[in-house]
């Protein structure tokens, strides 16, 4: 009979339990990132979605809402390791406030490893983009367009700039409905899941037109002013990761105990949250496209 000794049995249980939580780690969702591209494709410019057209790989079709689960697809590959710091923000534990300076980095202390420092990177490389000639650019900008877009999701969603003790939720173990999980998993994919199933007759489509009625109608009053940057910028991602751990904070954690029940008193008061905030995702990352490939921003930035 086979032996474990405590540090042995200690180890696996290590190792099994971050394989039960490795599916929440990055990322909304296949359904939210579809969803939050699909909402940025209709904000596009003329310009914007001529370029997007040009910089998505052959497989995509044309349609950038189908690579922007690329960012998480690749993650197990060896190849792209390196990738899975950039998925999220680590914030000091019940402090329910962000700082660049102070949480954009990873486990080893590396600077501009993060979310939201992904997001600059990658809006920078974009810059380079020259309609007909981009194959001599610095950087592979397909690449970077599909990590840009899955970025500008994830920073959104609120528990990607969760607390640094519970890793963003995701070692807060909980069960949704009958269903044991971890919260970081219940806000990537399980709110959406049931609302699919809940109130849109599990069609994708239905869910995203609904959020984009609101847009137009609901959230019109503050949906005018989601894509605006302070000081001229291309790309502002901080003050969106300031939104989401103040929502992980009212919303994300209350109520959410380790071992607790999520019902539907956890799923009808948070799913508004998570609608507006795929809603504003969209229209972010069109925005943040639209002055990238815009020819007088790129104009002046050079």
């Amino acid at each position: 009979m086979l032996r474990i000794g405590t540090v042995g049995f200690l180890w696996v249980w290590r190792i099994l339990v971050l394989l039960q939580l490795s599916s929440g780690i990055l990322g909304w969702g296949r359904e939210g990132h579809y969803a939050t591209c699909r909402i940025a494709e209709e904000y596009l410019t003329k310009e914007a979605k001529a370029a997007v057209k040009e910089l998505l790989p052959n497989s995509a079709g044309g349609d950038l809402a189908s690579v922007c689960s690329w960012a998480d697809e690749i993650r197990h590959s060896y190849h792209w390791h390196w990738t899975g710091p950039l998925h999220y923000v680590d914030t000091p534990d019940f402090k329910c406030n962000y700082d660049y300076c102070r949480d954009c980095h990873d486990l080893a202390g590396n600077k501009d490893r993060c979310v939201t420092g992904a997001i600059y990177n990658y809006t920078k490389q974009l810059m380079e983009f020259d309609r007909g000639s981009y194959s001599a650019a610095t950087y592979n900008l397909t690449e970077a367009l599909m990590f840009l877009s899955h970025f500008v999701g994830d920073v959104h969603q609120p528990l990607h700039v969760g607390f640094t003790g519970d890793e963003g939720g995701n070692t807060i173990i909980v069960r949704w409905y009958r269903r044991k999980t971890n919260l970081h998993h219940v806000w990537d994919n399980m709110i959406i899941d049931s609302a699919l199933k809940t109130f849109y007759q599990s069609d994708l489509t239905n869910m995203i037109e609904a959020i984009q009625r609101n847009i137009t109608d609901g959230w019109s009053n503050d949906a005018s002013s989601w894509g605006n940057c302070a000081s001229n910028q291309t790309a502002c991602p901080d003050p969106y990761a300031a939104e989401s751990i103040k929502l992980a904070c009212k919303f994300a954690y209350r109520s959410a105990t380790p071992g607790s029940t999520l019902e539907d008193d956890y799923f009808l008061s948070r799913l508004p949250v998570v609608e507006q905030r795929l809603a504003q995702g969209g229209v972010r990352l069109a925005a943040t496209l639209n002055r990238i490939f815009a020819s007088g921003d790129r104009v002046a930035a050079a």
